[in-house]
């Protein structure tokens, strides 16, 4: 009895978990929207890519923790992703690229894979 309720716990907490990484995913697809609107040397772009660099940074160090519960193929295939768009953000901080949507593609991806 007390372990169902306890994994009805952990199970809320990885729900809570997925939703507030779903908020965050968006309001940086959100950030990039309105950056790709506003141009690559928009205040609004500085913004976007500071956000998301820092978000995604936050992701591989969750998904590179041993902790991390999520199947190994899984997490490395997130991580390269995650390394992707880190690189991609810097690329466009340096102005030798203007991909928001590449960014805002696979960041709607990745939040719908959180579903």
């Amino acid at each position: 009895m007390y372990q169902f309720s306890y994994a009805d716990v952990q199970e809320d907490g990885v729900a809570e978990a997925r939703e507030r990484e779903r908020k965050a995913i968006n309001h940086s697809i959100s950030l990039m929207n309105v950056a790709k609107a506003n141009g690559i040397e928009s205040r609004e772009a500085v913004e976007a890519v500071y956000f998301v660099s820092r978000l995604w940074v936050r992701f591989v160090e969750d998904l590179a923790s041993p902790d991390n519960q999520l199947d190994q193929e899984l997490r490395a295939n997130l991580i390269s992703i995650g390394i992707w768009v880190i690189k991609e953000s810097e690329r466009i901080r340096l102005r030798q690229s203007d991909n928001f949507q590449g960014i805002i593609d696979i960041s709607i991806i990745i939040r719908d894979g959180l579903k």
